[in-house]
């Protein structure tokens, strides 16, 4: 039997900008890495290119074996920090400019897994990034790499993956043990993804916006798996479409097309909410940040707003983006506007999303700050991991409290990030090739050391003021 998902990186949310849509030109795929166990520390790390001489890769989650034949290029990644049960990469770019963002989890229906079912020892989310990202030089590459594991070895698992480069952005998706396809974002265009199957029409005679499986089609047809024989809408045939969906996926991604399309009308529980979507206006990396750190605001069903127009009931009504179980959140952003030195960017927030800014972190580096390289399970505020989740325990009793004084400290922070990334773009372009990529390593160091102290200093505010905040509070002079 399959190991349960539900209990490891099950309530992941993606959102997906192509380079016309974006703001300054750039590809952005995003991931919001969440789980049901709310305590799952997370690193920040730089693999050294390595070649692999023939040695073989075994997962120590589930026992898949992959022998590893080329030579792997640098990229970064954020794995567990405890990996006795596998990696667990997630997220990172490499080298080329390559991003991947594995995975967001999705389910196959029962009746498509009665035909193909999962495989026990496949290729599942700890290993992908492990497996792909290092091995490739585009996103179509991604795709192709991905796809054939799948077919060879299956999947355990329903996932869905994102690669981009500075051109496209592709969006994989496997259904039961060895089908996939994936579908090429258009440039001008955004997408949703929360944790359900999302590509719809398939055109296969359309390679440069759609792959598959080898045998997909006639996988389908051999087993009668299409209620809808003129088409081949991936999402109805594979997908579950059940009533969970409707109130813990779809609301999802009828907020984040509120957000970017709100002359939409469309219902939160909506089982046929496009998956591709056309923005009223160009999408920047603070709306991404908004998405992925957002809880309905401005909505009935905002659990956190007591102020709100919604009833206790509707605010419980949805699953929302941010919540307890955040983990870590990442914006891989490929830049069109600078030197390709310098393109991508690794936005990250660890801790819990609408608490915790994104700070930047170019790619093209050797190492990443000490403190992202260090958390294990007891509580440490050395640990970028675990500082930011003491946000998370202090603000939210007090939210109406410190929410004004904690989204102060985020804008600061962003203004502050944004302006480090011209400066460092700048005087990066004054250097020769073989100095941009220590330059990088230590500029990322002093940008993640300011947010580090602006967080202990805004976390010590916090924390004192909420010794004075007690319900036990008494003034032996109040009552005289």
């Amino acid at each position: 039997m399959t190991k349960d998902k539900k209990n490891v990186n099950s309530d992941c949310t993606a959102i997906l900008v192509g380079k016309n849509a974006s703001m300054d030109g750039s590809t952005m795929i995003a991931r919001d890495e969440d789980g049901h166990d709310g305590v799952k520390p997370k690193l920040f790390v730089t693999y050294p290119a390595k070649d692999h001489n023939g040695e073989t890769f075994i997962s120590t989650y589930n026992g898949v074996k992959v022998p590893l034949t080329e030579k792997g290029c640098r990229y970064t990644a954020t794995p567990n920090a405890d990996q006795s049960e596998g990696i667990w990469d997630e997220q990172g770019i490499n080298e080329y400019n390559v991003g991947m963002s594995a995975t967001e989890t999705e389910f196959t229906n029962p009746r498509v897994l009665g035909y193909d079912p999962l495989v026990e020892d496949g290729i599942d989310e700890d290993s992908m990034v492990t497996l792909v990202l290092p091995y490739i030089k585009t996103a179509r590459e991604g795709v192709v790499r991905l796809g054939g594991l799948i077919e060879k070895y299956g999947t355990g698992e329903t996932n869905g993956i994102a690669f981009n480069d500075k051109n496209e952005i592709w969006y994989f998706e496997t259904g039961g043990g060895h089908q996939w396809v994936a579908q090429r974002i258009p440039d001008d265009a955004y997408a949703v993804a929360p944790n359900i199957m999302c590509i719809e029409e398939i055109d296969f005679n359309n390679p440069d916006f759609f792959m598959t499986s080898s045998n997909i089609q006639t996988f389908v047809e051999v087993n009668h798996l299409n209620p809808n024989p003129q088409t081949f809408n991936f999402r109805n045939i594979f997908g579950t479409k059940d009533e969970a969906d409707a109130y813990y996926n779809t609301p999802r991604s009828w907020y984040g097309q509120k957000l970017f399309t709100p002359d939409l009308e469309q219902e939160p529980t909506s089982q046929d909410i496009p998956f591709i979507q056309r923005a009223n206006r160009k999408i920047a990396v603070e709306d991404v940040e908004f998405f992925l750190s957002s809880h309905y605001n401005g909505t009935p069903y905002d659990p956190f707003d007591t102020y709100a127009s919604g009833t206790k009931d509707e605010q419980k009504k949805f699953r929302s983006v941010a919540l307890d179980r955040n983990h870590c959140s990442c914006i891989l952003q490929i830049r069109n506007h600078v030197a390709e030195q310098l393109a991508a960017v690794q936005w990250i927030n660890l801790g819990f999303y609408c608490y915790s800014p994104f700070v930047p972190f170019y790619t093209n580096v050797t190492d990443t700050p000490k403190n992202y390289q260090v958390a294990d399970n007891k509580v440490s505020l050395n640990s970028a991991y675990w500082l930011y989740k003491a946000l998370q325990v202090v603000v939210e009793p007090h939210y109406h409290q410190f929410i004004n004084q904690v989204n102060d400290y985020r804008d600061t922070s962003q203004s502050y990030v944004l302006g480090r990334l011209k400066k460092i773009d700048a005087d990066a372009a004054k250097l020769s090739n073989d100095k941009i990529t220590g330059y990088l390593t230590k500029a990322n160091n002093d940008t993640a050391g300011n947010i580090t102290n602006k967080t202990e200093e805004l976390l010590s505010d916090l924390f004192k003021q909420s010794l004075l905040s007690s319900k036990y509070f008494f003034d032996r002079g109040q009552n005289l």
